[in-house]
């Protein structure tokens, strides 16, 4: 079997300019005086060899790596993969190199993934749609810059976020102005700040209008924001005695399981059916009827993560938390547009 190529070292360089290793490492650092004939001679072998300078080995001489860790929790759900985009755009244009982490909602992967970051010598790290509480990725992160995505943050984390409470709010509101009266709201995982604050948001609106229609009533069915879940939820609520006429899905792949389960069992979607969805990502366009949803920037809000962490890498011990909050709009498309629409 071959070998593959053989590692280049500082070392290999340093002889093949016939200069000392510390001549090597001023050079590739930038640091100390080194002769132009002499740093001729170490560029020219660099070339010659091919050799590229370990980030990791730059970073224990000048204190930053260029790299930022990025911790999210389900790599094959859109909105991440868009804050991910946002993100790593961000970062490349500014030379950052980003490592990306997917925890799968595990809380215990999040420690060990902030464990490894914190020894690969992260300049920082941003977190997006943690399960854990501040103290604990306070303890993981063990004083590394942060930022938060998709939670409020505090006096001591930079954080960009949607008004979460808003956004359900806005979903439930539109379901009860266009006629449902027994609305489900499946819900994230109880855990996740985001998923809490649109629970939030769906009970006070269905408690600020129970007086002004009557009948009106609302359900709360656990979610774990994937498509399976959304599909066997549905499943199970439209084949009931007492199946609802509106459903406040709590991201837009459940939300899309939820329709394909409709369509299983025959029920007109958005006559028999109304649904709305949370995230508006690229899919809830081209679903079937189109699905409404609350848009939340997922791209933009990767941009606006990266420039607080930026941010706070430049300000050292002076850095104040920043926090950037979006605000949510309801995107009206098929899934809720009804033909008559009651209480109007």
């Amino acid at each position: 079997m071959e070998s593959g190529p053989e590692l280049v070292t500082i070392k290999d360089v340093a002889q093949r300019a016939g200069v000392s290793v510390t001549t090597v490492s001023r050079v590739i650092n930038h640091s100390g005086y080194v002769g132009e004939t002499a740093q001729e001679r170490v560029t020219k072998a660099m070339e010659e060899l091919n050799f590229q300078p370990s980030r990791l080995a730059r970073g224990l001489v000048s204190g930053k790596t260029s790299t930022i860790g990025l911790l999210i929790p389900d790599v094959a759900n859109p909105f991440f993969a868009d804050v991910a985009r946002g993100i790593e755009d961000a970062a490349i244009a500014k030379g950052y190199t980003t490592i990306l982490c997917n925890s799968d909602w595990k809380r215990e992967r999040e420690v060990m993934y902030l464990g490894i970051l914190r020894s690969r010598w992260a300049d920082g790290v941003i977190i997006a749609g943690s399960r854990s509480g501040e103290e604990a990725i306070d303890q993981a992160t063990a004083g590394l810059p942060l930022v938060l995505v998709d939670r409020r943050g505090s006096a001591q984390h930079s954080s960009v976020w949607m008004d979460n409470e808003r956004g359900g709010r806005l979903a439930t509101s539109h379901l009860i102005n266009i006629g449902c009266r027994h609305i489900v709201h499946i819900s994230g995982p109880e855990d996740s700040p985001s998923a809490y604050s649109r629970r939030l948001g769906f009970e006070e609106a269905i408690s600020e209008n129970r007086a002004r229609h009557e009948g009106l009533r609302g359900e709360l069915i656990q979610g774990n924001f994937r498509y399976e879940g959304g599909h066997e939820i549905g499943l199970s609520l439209l084949r009931s005695k007492d199946r609802p006429d509106g459903i406040f899905a709590a991201n837009d792949l459940m939300a899309v399981g939820i329709l394909q389960a409709a369509r299983f069992c025959g029920i007109e979607v958005p006559d028999e059916l109304a649904i709305v969805g949370y995230d508006n990502i690229a899919l809830s366009e081209y679903a079937f009827p189109s699905l409404t949803t609350i848009a939340q920037p997922g791209y933009a809000m990767g941009r606006s993560a990266f420039q607080l962490l930026l941010n706070q890498l430049g300000s050292g011990r002076n850095y104040r938390a920043e926090q950037q909050e979006f605000e949510p709009q309801l995107i009206l498309r098929g899934s809720t547009a009804r033909k008559r629409q009651a209480g109007m």
